[in-house]
């Protein structure tokens, strides 16, 4: 088949390189347009683009494509047999949905109708499921509101970071919009609803659905009054960029364990709340990390990284930071610098 495909992060690579290796023709790649990024504000581009340069492939990085009426004419002529879209980063206008004759065919990384929307991958984390996956959805003018495909779950893991599921979630939709592709070309060409019919989709209901929306700079600060097991879907929801204060500097956290009954993970002897204020270390865990008071429940913290220095584990983070029982990190407004208090 002839794919036109779509996608920006380092997430939409592996479908790229999987179409590919299948045999398909990518006849041009659609991607955001270079940004500038790292310490030196360079333009960099897209991790799509970068790795389609290397396959020769022809790029576009329209800054709106809905409102690039000539792009939209170009790609039309590209004579794809179908577009692909794996977290491109913008709503395809309905001109462009109705060039492919196979139709426009989208990996949203989420079980739908739970998640639509920017950013289900963290989400899922933020709000506690067991389980996420990949639908293969057909298009259309709604936000991720169309019929599926083919879908496939998989378990979260309780300490799963957004990365880590990310990669997971990423070489799932690769797989499964190989195994799609050549049942969308058997179904033949024709009016959308008579072809959809063809393969069987099944439409999405309203029971379940949420919407993922667009995550923010104050998303990201910790709040210590919050329970533990709320903190700790924060750190890993938001991996690498959940952070709090220490010392008068940010402290980003990127490992964590809430201590509480229902989660099972780590079971540290002798610690006591003792009505300790959120935030506040209660003990010290030789080789393991910091226990901190919240809201409700300690939380053990494993991994953070100080503003202008490496991500420290265990040991080394208790040596870095030089913290002791009854230091505080910062509360959600970023005002206090975790010395002890008077």
């Amino acid at each position: 088949m002839k794919i036109l495909f779509w996608g920006t992060p380092a997430y939409a690579v592996p479908s790229l390189e999987a179409l590919l290796a299948a045999g398909h023709s990518v006849v041009g790649v659609v991607s955001q347009p270079d940004r500038r990024r790292g310490r030196g504000k360079e333009l960099q581009p897209s991790a799509v683009k970068a790795r389609a340069l290397e396959f020769g492939l022809p790029v576009f990085t329209p800054e709106r494509i809905r409102r690039e009426p000539e792009l939209q004419a170009r790609l039309g002529a590209l004579g794809p047999d179908a577009s692909v879209v794996v977290a491109f980063g913008q709503i395809l206008p309905p001109e462009v949905l109705v060039q492919p004759p196979l139709g426009c065919w989208n990996a949203h990384g989420s079980l739908l109708p739970r998640w639509r929307g920017a950013a289900p991958i963290q989400w899922c984390l933020l709000e506690g499921d067991r389980e996420t996956g990949v639908g293969i959805m057909a298009m259309e003018a709604g936000l991720d509101t169309g019929p599926v495909l083919l879908e496939r779950s998989l378990a979260i893991g309780p300490l799963e970071n957004a990365r880590q599921l990310g990669q997971r979630l990423a070489m799932l939709s690769a797989e499964l919009l190989v195994e799609a592709l050549p049942r969308i070309e058997a179904a033949g060409t024709g009016p959308e609803a008579e072809r959809l019919a063809r393969l069987g989709v099944r439409p999405q209901g309203a029971a379940g659905l949420s919407v993922a929306r667009l995550l923010t700079k104050a998303d990201a600060v910790i709040d210590w009054s919050s329970a533990a097991v709320a903190i700790h879907r924060r750190v890993m929801g938001l991996y690498p960029n959940a952070h709090t204060s220490w010392r008068g500097k940010r402290l980003k956290l990127l490992a964590s364990e809430p201590l509480v009954a229902e989660f099972e993970g780590i079971k540290l002897e002798g610690i006591k709340l003792g009505g300790a204020i959120p935030g506040t270390v209660l003990a010290i865990e030789p080789g393991v990390g910091l226990v901190v008071a919240s809201g409700a429940g300690p939380l053990l913290v494993r991994e953070a990284q100080q503003e202008g220095r490496a991500p420290a584990l265990g040991q080394a983070l208790i040596q870095q930071l030089g913290a002791g029982p009854g230091d505080r990190f910062g509360s959600a407004a970023g005002l206090l610098d975790g010395a002890n208090p008077a």
